[in-house]
């Protein structure tokens, strides 16, 4: 004879692995901390200014 599983502990197994992989695939997408957006904008933000202050005036 086979060994005996407990379904309910395979059924939650299954599902917190499930809930994992879609966590990892959410981590992917929206994957940018605050502190991270904020460089990024504050980048943006001098890279828009350095080329406004290059602009020639006609």
């Amino acid at each position: 004879m086979g060994d005996v599983i407990n379904l309910n502990r395979f059924r939650k197994a299954r599902e917190k692995a499930a809930k994992s992989q879609e966590a990892d695939a959410n981590r992917r997408k929206f994957g940018r901390t605050r502190a991270a957006k904020a460089v990024e904008e504050q980048e943006e933000a001098r890279r828009a200014a350095l080329l406004d202050g290059a602009k020639r005036e006609d």
